[in-house]
Parts: structure tokens; C-alpha cells; sequence
């Protein structure tokens, strides 16, 4: 089975506790296509506070999907390289992405 990669864009992405269940989660960073309260699924180790601490960002190749007509969220596949991104990087991809290069 292949992954549609037309579907899939990159997507910067940061670690925060979830203030319900103390929790680590993964949201798009604002100022992107998708809303910063949109879920997002994708590799468990981006969540494990043992290898990066809440705050953390990322840039993942993730798509939109409803599961069945469920709730939308974004998806990442689990098996893409993980990529943190600096301060910097975050606020430069953010930028480029406003400017319709991304």
C-alpha cells in the first residue's frame, strides 16, 4: 500500500500540556492553514516528555482526514523522519508560509 503524497504538506506543529490531563499533545502552530485547536495524530515519540519537553516544534508532512466522517484532525504517518525546528526555523517556515511559498 502506498501513501497518496499528493495529500500530505508540510505542516510546523509544537508539544503543549493539555491542561485536562496533564498530557503531552501535538497542535499546529497558528498562523498556518489549520486551526491550533485542530488534533493531530501522529508518532508517539514526539509526545514522550523524556525525549522532547512540552514546547517543542516540529515539522511534520501531514494531511487532513475525517476517519469515516468523523471529526477532522491531521494525520502524520508514524514512520517520517522526526524533525525539530528552532525557535528561528519555526518563526522562518511560519513567515514563508503567509508569503504563499509554502
Amino acid at each position: 500500500m502506498t501513501r497518496d503524497s499528493w495529500a500530505y504538506r508540510d505542516v510546523a506543529v509544537e508539544s503543549f500540556e493539555d491542561a485536562r490531563t496533564g498530557a503531552l499533545r501535538i497542535r499546529p502552530m497558528a498562523g498556518q492553514a489549520f486551526a491550533p485547536s485542530l488534533r493531530v495524530q501522529c508518532a508517539r515519540a514526539l509526545v514522550d516528555p523524556a525525549l522532547h519537553p512540552a514546547g517543542t516544534r516540529f515539522l511534520l508532512s501531514a494531511k487532513l482526514t475525517d476517519r469515516l466522517g468523523g471529526t477532522p484532525f491531521l494525520y502524520a504517518w508514524h514512520g517520517d523522519p522526526v524533525v525539530v525546528l528552532s525557535a528561528a526555523q519555526a518563526k522562518k517556515f511560519l513567515a514563508e508560509f503567509r508569503r504563499g511559498r509554502i
